[in-house]
């Protein structure tokens, strides 16, 4: 077993993304411990990483911890890409200080962009949860990696594309998958086990090019494109319009009579450039409760 301890760039926010990552059933924390257990596939070993916080919002500090000596320094690596440590939130903080969201940074200090632990889990995971509330949603998910995925030390790992690639579609109708659905999961992974769209080479891209590379796959709409560039590969400057949590809480924080349009989105959003994924998910946690 070997240990690190590591700073973050800056202010962040860690107990927000616990609570983000426990709103999934299957992700390994403990809220009051402030720990998650991170699933990382190898190219030869599945690990498993534990994340603690030793400091605070103001003065961030983690304690990471892993068993697999061999890949220490690339498990490192991963958890630092993952929670976005060398990206300074207080520039984002700065930056939203002098805009019409000013309020509400100083109310949410430091919220970080909380990514899915891999790109692939994150892709099946929006398709999955597109157009299905909440409850629901995970409640697919879940069955989908209880079913077909692997656990090791207590954590849930989703299954690898070449596994989903080698079902048929009833069997993913079983778990009250819809047919449609069924056929966007198991056909996306086919295109990755084929070859034929690598997730890794997509992250390279620009936004513009990942959109419109993913929307040609059938299944993947604009929302799912975005919310993969945002959770999955974790860009800084992405506003999903059509969102209805966006919608809500843009409606809540500027007392608007009714849910703001796209016209009236792009007006109000202006000033938020290049950090426009920080407003997404400082608005959804306002309306979070």
């Amino acid at each position: 077993m070997w240990e690190v301890e590591m700073e973050a760039a800056g202010i962040y926010d860690f107990d927000y993304a616990l609570q983000r990552w426990a709103m999934d059933p299957l992700t390994h924390l403990n809220e009051r411990e402030k720990w998650v257990d991170i699933p990382v596939r190898m190219k030869d070993d599945s690990c498993v990483v534990r994340v603690t916080s030793l400091g605070t919002t103001e003065r961030p500090l983690f304690k990471i911890q892993g068993d697999s000596e061999k890949n220490k320094e690339s498990l490192l690596a991963h958890v630092v890409h993952l929670f976005q440590w060398k990206r300074s939130l207080e520039e984002v903080q700065e930056h939203f200080a002098h805009t019409n969201l000013g309020d509400l940074f100083a109310r949410y200090p430091g919220t970080p962009i909380v990514k899915d632990f891999n790109l692939y889990d994150c892709l099946m995971k929006v398709i999955i949860h597109q157009q299905l509330n909440m409850k629901f949603a995970y409640t697919l998910s879940t069955r989908f990696v209880e079913q077909y995925g692997y656990k090791k030390d207590d954590v849930w790992f989703y299954p690898d594309p070449e596994v989903v690639a080698c079902l048929d579609y009833g069997q993913l109708r079983e778990l009250q998958f819809s047919q449609r659905k069924a056929e966007y999961i198991i056909d996306t992974s086919r295109l990755i086990m084929e070859g034929r769209l690598s997730l890794d080479e997509l992250a390279e891209k620009t936004n513009e090019e990942v959109m419109a590379e993913l929307v040609k796959i059938r299944g993947v709409g604009p929302w799912t494109a975005e919310n993969w560039l945002m959770f999955g590969v974790g860009r800084n400057n992405l506003f999903p319009k059509a969102d209805i949590g966006i919608q809500k809480a843009i409606q809540r924080y500027f007392k608007l009579d009714k849910r703001p349009d796209f016209e009236q989105m792009n007006g109000l959003s202006a000033d938020w450039e290049p950090f426009k994924s920080y407003a997404s998910l400082t608005l959804w946690r306002s309306i979070e409760g």
